[in-house]
C-alpha cells in the first residue's frame, strides 16, 4: 500500500464480498455487514457495473475470497469450541467479522492489526454507516517498518501465555518470502499450544496450466499497477515443510480443487475457484 493511504486491495476485496452477498446463490459467506462496509459509493459501482462483476476473472477471485474467510472463520469457530479465546486478524482491512461476532465477550475477544491509515479509513466507513464498533474489538495499529508485531499486541492487551488464533488473509503475497516465515515463526514461537492460524499464499504461477498461468500473470500486472505488486511465492509442499520445521503439527493445506469440492460442488451458477491463491490452516 501507499504511504499514509488505506490499502486499494482491502476497497477491492470488500467489494467483491458484497457483490457475493447480492448475486451469488447459495451463498459461501454469510456476512450482512459487507454491503453496509462498503458505503452508497461502493454498493453503486457494484449494481450499475454488474457486468464487471460477472466477469469470469471477477468470479473466479470473488469465489476465492469468500472460501478463504469461510475456511479462516469455520476453522475459528473450531478454536473457540476447544477453549481459544483470542483472535487476531493480520492485515484485517474492512473484515466484518469483529462486526457480527457471535460469540459474546469475554469469550472472544478480536485484535484487528493493519496500517493506522487503513484501520482510520475503516473507522469513518464504520462511522458513515451508523455501526459502531464492538466492546470486544480492539484496533491494533501497526508500521511495520519501526514496530514489532509482538510489541503491539502484547501493549494491546493479548495475553501471549493463552493460546490465539489468527488469521492472515489477503497479505503474504505482498510481503516478502522472509517477512512471511518470520511472521509465521512469532506465531509458532510466542503462543503456546492451541495456537492456530489461517492463511492464503500464492504459487509459482509456472507451476499452473496454461489457462490459469494466463489468467494469474493478467492479475499481477493490475496488482502492480496499482503499486501493490506480489513478491512472494511458495510451493506448496515446501511451505508445509518449513511450517512443521517451526513447530506446527497438524497442518491443512487447500488448492483451488480442494476448494471447489468443499464449498463449490454441483452449483447451478458456475461460481468456482480457479487461480494460483492456496489457503493454509497450522496449529500448533
Amino acid at each position: 500500500m501507499l504511504k499514509d493511504r488505506p490499502s486499494l486491495t482491502a476497497q477491492r476485496v470488500a467489494l467483491s464480498r458484497a457483490a457475493h452477498q447480492l448475486y451469488d446463490h447459495p451463498r459461501i459467506l454469510e456476512d450482512p455487514v459487507a454491503v453496509a462496509i462498503i458505503g452508497p459509493r461502493g454498493q453503486a459501482e457494484i449494481r450499475h457495473h454488474r457486468r464487471r462483476f460477472e466477469l469470469a476473472p471477477a468470479r473466479h477471485l470473488r469465489a476465492f475470497l469468500v472460501a478463504r474467510s469461510r475456511v479462516a472463520e469455520e476453522a475459528l469457530a473450531a478454536a473457540v469450541a476447544r477453549g481459544v479465546r483470542q483472535y487476531v486478524v493480520l492485515g484485517a482491512g474492512l473484515d466484518t467479522f469483529a462486526l457480527r461476532n457471535p460469540y459474546p465477550d469475554p469469550l472472544l475477544r478480536v485484535f484487528e492489526v493493519d496500517h493506522p491509515a487503513t484501520q482510520a479509513w475503516k473507522r469513518r466507513r464504520l462511522a458513515a454507516a451508523g455501526i459502531e464498533p464492538p466492546g470486544s474489538l480492539t484496533f491494533v495499529p501497526i508500521y511495520f517498518e519501526t514496530q514489532t508485531l509482538a510489541a503491539v499486541l502484547r501493549e494491546a492487551g493479548l495475553q501471549h501465555e493463552q493460546p490465539a488464533f489468527f488469521s492472515w488473509l489477503g497479505v503474504t503475497m505482498y510481503l516478502t518470502a522472509a517477512t512471511v516465515l518470520a511472521t509465521l515463526k512469532y506465531v509458532a514461537a510466542s503462543t503456546p499450544a492451541g495456537s492456530a492460524i489461517v492463511f492464503d499464499y500464492a504459487v509459482p504461477p509456472a507451476g499452473l496450466g496454461l489457462a490459469r498461468r494466463l489468467a494469474a500473470r493478467a492479475l499481477l500486472v493490475r496488482v502492480a499497477a496499482a503499486g501493490e505488486p506480489w513478491k512472494a511465492f511458495f510451493a506448496a509442499g515446501e511451505l508445509v515443510a518449513a511450517l512443521r520445521g517451526l513447530g506446527f503439527a497438524d497442518i491443512e493445506d487447500f488448492g483451488p480443487d480442494e476448494l471447489n469440492a468443499r464449498f463449490f460442488r454441483d452449483r447451478q451458477d458456475g461460481l468456482r475457484i480457479a487461480g494460483l491463491g492456496r489457503v493454509l490452516c497450522a496449529r500448533r
